[in-house]
């Protein structure tokens, strides 16, 4: 008698990545009846890239700011890393931040490898100095963003690409989950803007980041990012493989961008060329439901 084979067992789905950075209705204001972040509700996986644009004043730093726990919402909640920012303590560590300013003053006694080990100094603690483990890992760290050998050169004698490969390797000598960028390409030409994003998607893969970039460079940001949002108090999704387009970016705006679109345009040929698509609003996860926040 013929025999049936046994059917193979179902393969598991693999489990879902888990959420580093959850806004629910949060609400933010500098003075009162001021908003400048209105219920923001926006999910970040682990693993993703988010680019954030907006014009200024639209909260993109403030929002920042929410994540790393320096500000708390007056409405709504923030978690990050299942927790409130605002307590995770030691936890920090696992939160890497690249601030706008990264110039150093003109003389000032620090080498590149005192820099880095500034990212060091959180973890440790008040009363702690940073020892073997922590110079091995501030000169893996300048290592991975290509500064290896230049350790013991002053930090101000940097050019302003160079400083802000040494503030990434600050914000990852932790060896965080997450990394925060506010407006890194900033004082960049092109060139350096192009090298700063093929880093940061190397680097991404390399510490298994998650990365969350304040960009006014929006062709590269649909470039490299996974996701890409606006900000403009209020916040609204767009897909990774469209471009945002034109009408899109004026609504949220809110401001003549006749410059800005030229250089967009330019931008576009150099990424896509001529025939590049436009793109249109939708939410990269399932409790967005593909329409504008807010």
């Amino acid at each position: 008698m013929s025999t049936i084979p046994e059917a193979a067992p179902a393969l598991a789905p693999a489990p879902a990545a888990a959420t580093i950075i959850a806004l629910r209705a949060a609400d933010f204001a500098y003075t009162r009846g001021v908003p400048v972040l209105e219920h923001v509700d926006f999910a970040v996986r682990e693993g993703e890239f988010l680019g954030l644009i907006g014009p200024n004043g639209g909260g993109k730093t403030t929002l920042l700011k929410l994540v790393l726990g320096l500000l708390k919402p007056q409405a709504g909640e923030v978690r990050v890393l299942s927790q409130d920012p605002c307590g995770l303590q030691f936890d920090r560590r696992q939160i890497g931040y690249v601030p706008q300013d990264t110039a150093i003053r003109p003389r000032f006694p620090a080498t590149l490898l005192d820099v880095v080990l500034m990212g060091t100094y959180g973890p440790l603690g008040l009363l702690r100095r940073p020892g073997a483990a922590e110079h091995k890992a501030a000169r893996e760290a300048l290592t991975r963003v290509g500064l290896d050998g230049l350790e013991p050169r002053p930090a101000w004698e940097l050019s302003g690409g160079q400083m802000q490969r040494v503030a990434i390797a600050r914000a990852l000598v932790s060896r965080p989950k997450l990394l925060l960028l506010d407006e890194p390409t900033s004082g960049l030409d092109t060139g350096g803007q192009a090298r700063l994003f093929e880093l940061l998607e190397r680097l991404k893969g390399e510490y298994r980041l998650t990365v969350v970039m304040v960009s006014h460079d929006v062709t590269a940001l649909a470039h490299y990012a996974g996701q890409v949002a606006c900000l403009n108090r209020r916040l609204h999704w767009h897909d990774r493989s469209e471009l945002l387009s034109e009408a899109v970016l004026r609504e949220v705006y809110q401001c003549e961008l006749d410059a800005f679109f030229v250089r967009h345009r330019e931008h576009l040929e150099q990424f896509h060329g001529d025939e590049a698509p436009a793109g249109h609003a939708h939410g990269p996860h399932a409790e967005h439901d593909g329409k504008d926040k807010g």
